[in-house]
């Protein structure tokens, strides 16, 4: 179970550490997306350091109520990125499936294989 754990958790963790450094390298690109979805541009940077405070506190784990916020915070975002893609008919609301997945399935597995 652990192993698991740790290859979803390490997998999600690389996949939103990536997203926030698209956010924060290439946020021209990602300003159009997000124009495109009908959230605002302001928003950005401050998403991008949550999700890297975010992916900091689930892999330190030193705190049960952090970990669960941060948690909490990934699945309102990926839920709420997967629905505007839906939402806009484009098509591309696959990855954050995929992300919501893991997602759920980092924090079932480490509430088994890594209780506080």
């Amino acid at each position: 179970m652990k192993i698991a754990y740790w290859i979803v958790t390490v997998l999600f963790c690389l996949m939103m550490t990536f997203s926030a450094g698209m956010y924060l390298f290439n946020s021209e690109y990602i300003f159009t997306e997000f124009v495109k979805l009908g959230f605002p541009t302001w928003i950005v940077y401050p998403l991008a350091g949550a999700k890297l405070l975010g992916v900091a506190t689930i892999l330190i784990r030193k705190n049960r109520s952090l970990v669960e916020w941060a948690y909490a915070g990934f699945f309102f975002n990926i839920l709420l990125a997967m629905l505007a893609h839906i939402v806009i008919v484009d098509g591309e609301q696959w990855g954050a499936l995929v992300a919501l997945i893991m997602a759920m399935s980092s924090y079932f597995l480490g509430k088994k294989a890594r209780p506080l």
